[in-house]
């Protein structure tokens, strides 16, 4: 299809220049180009004395010609000849309303803008010295935070080295009581622990009881009477 539609613009193309080849055709095709380019033509002069004005009561009449913005544009360009009352050309109440509340938005007055930037700079240095604030009582506390942080990390590796020391000492026992090593997921493992576990609590339940015991029965000193 490209192919074709090159080859008609060509056949075109050497026709034209067929035409134009002989001096006759010369001299007609540049004095058609001179009248064109000398051609001035007037100004089209402003109809005042019968100018048109649409019948907004016909049908055939376009809608943007009834429009209020259509009879401004008319009284603009003829004035009174128009026939358009300049009354009804400015705004109604709620109209004009919305006009003083779209200014008084957007164009507010002078006294306004200044203290809408006066509350918004309050604001912005109010919002800047409380952030400074909890900064500067977060460098206070940096210390005892470092050394609570630092406490912690011993708590818990002395934890963890305690549990594995326990964990190896459980894992002992139990070799040497079944004669070899076992899984500490086995439930042969799982009950020895749960068994030590209840021997221990009633070891410390007994050793607490003892203490009371001995709290109690221990012989109460008289206070000084020089006191």
């Amino acid at each position: 299809m490209a192919a074709s539609m090159l080859c008609r613009r060509t056949a075109v193309l050497c026709r034209t220049l067929k035409g134009i080849s002989s001096p006759k055709s010369v001299l007609s095709a540049s004095g058609l180009l001179l009248q064109t380019a000398s051609y001035n033509p007037r100004p089209l002069r402003l109809n005042l004395r019968d100018p048109y004005i649409p019948d907004k009561e016909s049908e055939k009449t376009p809608e943007w010609q009834k429009t209020a913005r259509y009879d401004r544009k008319l009284f603009g360009r003829y004035g009174s000849k128009s026939g358009i009352d300049p009354a009804s050309l400015w705004p109604s109440h709620e109209q004009l309303d919305k006009i003083i509340a779209e200014e008084k938005e957007w164009h507010p007055p002078l006294t306004v803008v200044l203290a809408n930037i006066e509350a918004k700079e309050k604001q912005e240095t109010e919002k800047r010295l409380a952030k400074e604030k909890l900064i500067a009582a977060n460098v206070a506390k940096m210390p005892q935070m470092i050394a609570d942080w630092r406490r912690e990390k011993r708590e818990t590796k002395l934890k963890l080295k305690e549990e594995k020391a326990r964990r190896a000492k459980l894992l002992a026992e139990a070799r040497e009581r079944f004669g070899f090593a076992m899984d500490p997921r086995s439930p042969k493992f799982l009950e020895m622990v749960a068994e030590i576990e209840k021997e221990e609590k009633k070891k410390r339940k007994l050793m607490k009881r003892r203490l009371k015991e001995e709290k109690a029965a221990a012989p109460v000193t008289p206070p000084d009477a020089s006191s």
